[in-house]
């Protein structure tokens, strides 16, 4: 009876701490490593974890104005009268959430179509800025949740995408949800 017990325990012991590190995070993090865009890093993920065909990326964007803090301002090198845009986005790929995120942008600093298109689409913020061929500055990486994070965040990322001129066009805070790490259902695999 008390071998039985133990072996419960120690069951339930290794799901729970097998569930503090996923086994895919790792991989996930090498993926968006290797990309300056996540949008094109979850594009990747999303094809190789065979999480939707075709694999697009999708963004729900909740466009509501917040003020900046003025550690973002400084990080993106503008004055407090220097207008940014703010874009709230989950981005999914075929009905999963892979990441909820925070982007404040310097409007100045795009094409105005690029941002006529951020103001009035869910197109990821990656996708219309890419053409600027953008470069990322990693200012924090985190296994779990970040202050700013919502919870059931297993990485979080707050980085400075940058024009190739130096230029800081975006300051962004990605939550990378813990369905992003999960194993796609059989029937997508």
């Amino acid at each position: 009876m008390i071998v039985a017990r133990t072996l419960v325990a120690a069951a339930l012991l290794g799901t729970t701490l097998a569930g503090c590190v996923p086994a895919r995070l790792p991989a996930l993090e090498a993926t968006l490593a290797a990309q300056p865009s996540a949008t094109a890093a979850l594009a990747q993920w999303c094809a190789v974890q065979h999480l939707a065909d075709p694999t697009t990326i999708h963004a729900a964007a909740d466009r509501t104005p917040r003020a900046a803090p003025a550690a973002v301002r400084a990080a993106l090198g503008v004055g407090a009268e220097e207008p940014l845009g703010y874009r709230h986005v989950r981005l999914s790929c075929g009905g999963v959430v892979l990441s909820d995120a925070q982007n404040w942008f310097v409007p100045a600093r795009l094409t105005p179509a690029m941002n006529q298109t951020l103001a009035s689409s869910d197109t990821p913020f990656g996708t219309v800025v890419a053409p600027l061929h953008f470069t990322r500055q990693r200012l924090a990486a985190r296994r779990g949740r970040m202050a700013e994070c919502p919870a059931g965040t297993v990485l979080s990322h707050r980085a400075v995408l940058r024009r190739p001129d130096g230029a800081a066009i975006s300051l962004v805070v990605e939550c990378y949800t813990r369905a992003s790490v999960q194993t796609p259902p059989a029937s997508l695999r």
